[in-house]
């Protein structure tokens, strides 16, 4: 048994690959994770788990999850995402692509709503897929944007991947979403830019003044919101919960008495919906979260990180290491699960070879972001197939060019770490 303690460490990643293989539920994969690391290094007290589960809950941070979550879907269900596409086109007419370029801000722009990669892609794709196919774009390069677009909810704040990590590691979420300031920003002038640089032929339209002041009136809540929810945060007039539940009334307030878009029935489904999903989602943060504090406890992370340089000697290997792994893992994971599994047992690993663990957060989120776009399990594809019906061959075709962008971007801020950390710091 001696010989074999320095491998230790390694069977709670081997039992998580081993029941990924077999296709078992996420809640299942996780508890046998904790009953693993119990039986290794807590003496056997399964009954531990139980306990850990309730305390793994009782953090302020988790009220923000359904509070952003349903800010966005009334933002959502009320139109705003038209709203924002109607500014978002009236400001950009005269660039080449204009109305490419359009589609990218709006779907950064929304993106500061919904925290979300696939409400993102729907709300703005429904209205601008078919507006660019009637003005001429390539099918290809629409469905591709707007699936690009989509993944821009991840990474702009607020994010849930961002609050999920930010949980299970222990993070401070204010940072990480400060530090998704920069990356998303970039990652947006990278799309417009690629937007511009691609219809570059195609002749630009007249700046209509009347057209910008008509958008704006009819936009100017929905723009508000960002600014309020964002501008609260960075000031440090607003912690996280207070930010989610101004955000969450502000929405509510606009929708029901100023644009009058949501009614008291809507409203209801809309929370019903959002409660679903939290429904869904606690129990495995709960025992997400439980799992990183019993490793804690039992020291598991020092084995693990002592176990892993015994193979891998620089920070520059690691990171590439990490880098393959999470772009293999985002092809048949969805974001928060991946977070969830690998996130307490990965940012150890990249503190000890001396990366900033809000920056391997963003990494992280950045790598799995681009998940969303790559087959089997891209889900703003399988999404795309019934919102566009388009085949799935299609649609992975039209997002290669973005994929290869965003490929490019990951690199920039692994490379650049200041983007990310300029704020957050």
């Amino acid at each position: 048994m001696t010989t074999l303690a320095p491998l230790l460490p390694l069977l709670p990643p081997l039992l998580m690959l081993v029941l990924l293989a077999l296709r078992q539920p996420l809640v299942i994969i996780l508890l046998a994770l904790a009953a693993c690391v119990h039986g290794l290094w807590g003496a056997g007290r399964l009954d531990y788990i139980a306990e850990d589960l309730w305390i793994a809950l009782d953090k302020e941070i988790i009220l923000s999850i359904p509070m952003f979550l349903l800010c966005g879907q009334v933002m959502t269900r009320g139109g705003t995402a038209r709203r924002i596409v109607a500014v978002m086109q009236a400001l950009t007419p005269r660039l080449p692509g204009g109305m490419a370029v359009a589609a990218t801000l709006a779907c950064a722009l929304d993106a500061s709503i919904s925290g979300s990669s696939i409400v993102t892609m729907l709300a703005i794709g429904s209205v601008m897929v078919p507006s660019l196919l009637a003005a001429g774009y390539e099918r290809r390069y629409a469905l591709g944007s707007v699936m690009a677009g989509g993944t821009l909810g991840i990474i702009i704040p607020p994010s849930i991947p961002l609050i999920v990590y930010g949980l299970v590691t222990e993070t401070s979420v204010v940072e990480l979403f400060k530090a998704g300031v920069g990356p998303g920003l970039l990652l947006t002038v990278v799309f417009a830019a690629y937007a511009m640089w691609r219809h570059r032929h195609m002749p630009p339209k007249p700046f209509d003044p009347g057209a910008l002041w008509r958008a704006l009136r009819e936009g100017v809540w929905a723009l508000g919101m960002p600014l309020l929810l964002l501008g609260g945060i960075y000031s440090g007039r607003f912690g996280l919960i207070e930010a989610a539940a101004v955000a969450l009334l502000y929405a509510v307030a606009v929708e029901l008495f100023v644009h009058r878009a949501l009614t008291l029935r809507g409203l209801y489904d809309t929370v019903l919906e959002a409660a679903r999903f939290g429904g869904a989602l606690f129990p495995i943060i709960a025992i997400a979260v439980s799992l990183s504090v019993v490793m804690a406890e039992h020291r598991v992370a020092p084995q693990l990180v002592a176990a892993v340089q015994g193979w891998i000697a620089t920070p520059l290997a690691f990171m590439l290491a990490v880098n393959a792994l999470l772009l293999l893992v985002g092809t048949v994971m969805t974001a928060d699960v991946a977070i969830l599994v690998l996130a307490p047992l990965l940012a150890p690993l990249a503190e000890a070879y001396g990366y900033d663990k809000v920056l391997f957060g963003i990494v992280m989120v950045m790598n799995l972001e681009i998940g969303f776009l790559t087959p089997p399990v891209g889900l703003n594809l399988i999404v795309a197939m019934g919102a566009f019906k388009q085949p799935f061959a299609v649609l992975c075709h039209a997002a290669l060019p973005f994929i290869v962008l965003m490929l490019g971007t990951l690199a920039v801020v692994i490379w650049q770490p200041w983007i990310a950390l300029a704020l957050a710091r």
